[in-house]
């Protein structure tokens, strides 16, 4: 074996999955399957054991499930974990709480159980495996709100001088660095947030129910026809585009993938900087690849705010990376830092 060929440790409960995943991962020269384990607990006991440099996880399994497993492995030897999720709600549920314990992606399985159902998502896994060996794992704890929802939302149009619309584009690392901006602003925030997180179908609508249930302002999956409120995050559906047409009004939309991503931040961006221009403010998080840099030339271009997180505090530096090289970003600002920052705009 190489020596920069990237170790990986698979642990699931199904011997059926483990050999699907071994010989998909194995078919990659870069990849090298140094060990399988049959539950959470083996698994935290052979990540120790054997120093892998990513770990593929599945969710439901004996003795200690994936998410109580990525907690241990934080605490004991963070690695990054990629993991294997059921494409139910139920499954977006449990991918969240392994996400929330410090795992820096996730990948839904393929409903049927034959060779050819996981030809299907053979690329999609080794490129998440390869991304994850470049990730700084860590577990973030929820914000604590700073004060409690309180009355009714606020004014349902959006007048020409109405408050400015930040977009954010965000996607590995995403959920729980999203945990650390959204329920640290206050209700009374002056301006509307629109969210495009890179995820299936089942996946935002979940994500969007756990950021409201953690927040002061009001958190939800985007539907057509919405407007941007002030006070208001609306996240982008997943597996849908999200565009932003005259006055404001937001439209979901089936189109090509771009940038290989659906929803795509370039596409939310560039219609917000069309229709809000200067109003408009853009913000790209933790993620892999290049969406959302050229949204965030598109605000800049017509006179609105770009941010990016700090390399330090992001998962994987690729799409804030991609932005600043291309000259775009007003300030870089570490995660931590979010919140209080977009307050002041």
């Amino acid at each position: 074996m190489s020596a920069h060929r990237i170790r990986v440790l698979i642990v699931d409960d199904s011997l059926f999955m483990r050999a699907s995943i071994k010989k998909i991962l194995e078919a990659d020269p870069r990849l090298d399957v140094v060990g399988m384990a049959k539950d959470g607990q083996e698994g935290v006991d052979q990540v120790a054991a054997l120093k892998p440099d990513v770990v593929t996880m599945d969710f439901n399994m004996p003795r200690m499930d994936g998410a109580a497993a990525v907690r241990e492995i934080m605490k004991r030897c963070p690695t990054p974990v990629v993991m294997l999720s059921a494409h139910t709600r139920e499954g977006a549920r449990e991918t969240f709480e392994a996400l929330s314990a410090g795992a820096v992606d996730f990948l839904t399985k393929p409903s049927g159980e034959v060779s050819a159902d996981f030809q299907k998502i053979a690329g999609a896994l080794t490129g998440k495996v390869l991304a994850a060996a470049g990730a700084a794992p860590r577990a973030l704890t929820p914000a604590t709100p700073p004060t409690p929802r309180r009355g009714a939302d606020v004014a349902v149009t959006w007048p020409p001088t109405g408050p400015k619309v930040v977009v954010v584009g965000v996607s590995t690392g995403g959920p729980a660095a999203l945990t650390r901006v959204i329920p640290a602003l206050d209700q009374d925030i002056p301006f509307a947030l629109v969210v495009v997180q890179h995820m299936p179908a089942q996946f935002t609508a979940t994500l969007a129910e756990r950021l409201n249930g953690q927040s002061a302002i009001t958190v939800r999956e985007a539907k057509d026809g919405d407007r941007p409120r002030q006070g208001l995050a609306l996240i982008a559906p997943g597996d849908r585009h999200l565009e932003v047409d005259q006055g404001g009004v937001l439209r979901v939309t089936d189109g090509p993938e771009v940038n290989g991503c659906r929803p795509s931040a370039d596409v939310t961006m560039k219609s917000a900087a069309q229709v809000f221009g200067r109003r408009a403010v853009g913000l790209l998080m933790t993620g892999m690849g290049k969406d959302g840099a050229e949204g965030l030339a598109a605000i800049k271009a017509a006179g609105g705010k770009t941010l990016a997180q700090d390399k330090d505090s992001s998962v994987i530096w690729g799409m804030p990376r991609a932005a600043v090289e291309l000259g775009v970003v007003d300030e870089v600002v570490g995660l931590e830092e979010i919140a209080a920052r977009l307050g002041k705009i």
